[in-house]
């Protein structure tokens, strides 16, 4: 179950496929077609969401006790609390170093580190674009900078539709001159809100120079 739906949420978030049905109308406007009957414009507005700064520093809960070093860039960490989580070396994805499952919740993670400086915001909106030529509707719903244990970091709050799955999707994102750095986790849409501490708990164990 979990490589199943791990591989799913892969091809939502880094692959580009047809997610939904595309047709286009006796006017000759493109539509997306969804399994449960519905429509939208494929050239409607993408609703601007403005970037703000959340004044609330995030820290490495005091449970997140194991150490996940990236090999690509020694100063990256994530630290993990394995009594809730476990974790394989990036299997199902060719650029995740680490794919992670929450023991008791159907709640994964993925972390990716790039060896390359790609400026914060530009490489925010790379993952939003990746993201939405898998899932055409992907809207951000909320995205703030944030200190993460000393880091400046954007968090996005991402909800989008492929296969007939609503998924929603959280990620902090870093950049220094050694590396980019998307530390991503992701559910249904309907699980999100209960499952949102946890989310937000293994997205603060991200560590690295600042």
């Amino acid at each position: 179950m979990f490589k199943s739906i791990l591989s799913v949420m892969c091809l939502l978030v880094f692959t580009e496929v047809n997610a939904q049905k595309k047709a286009v109308t006796e006017n000759g406007e493109e539509v997306i077609l969804y399994d449960n009957g519905t429509w939208k414009y494929l050239s409607e507005p993408v609703k601007i969401i403005p970037l703000e700064t959340n004044p609330n520093p995030v820290t490495r809960p005091g449970n997140a006790t194991f150490q996940l070093k990236s090999k690509k860039i020694p100063d990256i960490s994530f630290w993990v609390d394995t009594k809730k989580w476990r974790f394989v070396k990036g299997e199902l994805n060719a650029d995740a170093e680490f794919e992670l499952k929450h023991k008791e919740h159907d709640l994964y993670a993925m972390i990716i580190v790039e060896k390359m400086e790609i400026p914060l915001e530009s490489l925010k909106d790379i993952a939003y674009q990746n993201a939405r030529s898998a899932a055409p509707d992907l809207e951000i719903i909320r995205q703030e900078y944030r200190t993460v244990n000393g880091m400046k970091t954007i968090f996005m709050h991402m909800v989008g539709t492929m296969n007939g799955i609503r998924f929603a999707y959280y990620g902090h994102y870093f950049s220094n001159p050694q590396a980019a750095v998307q530390f991503i986790t992701f559910t249904s849409q309907n699980l999100m809100k209960e499952y949102a501490k946890e989310a937000e708990e293994i997205l603060a164990g991200m560590e690295g120079k600042k």
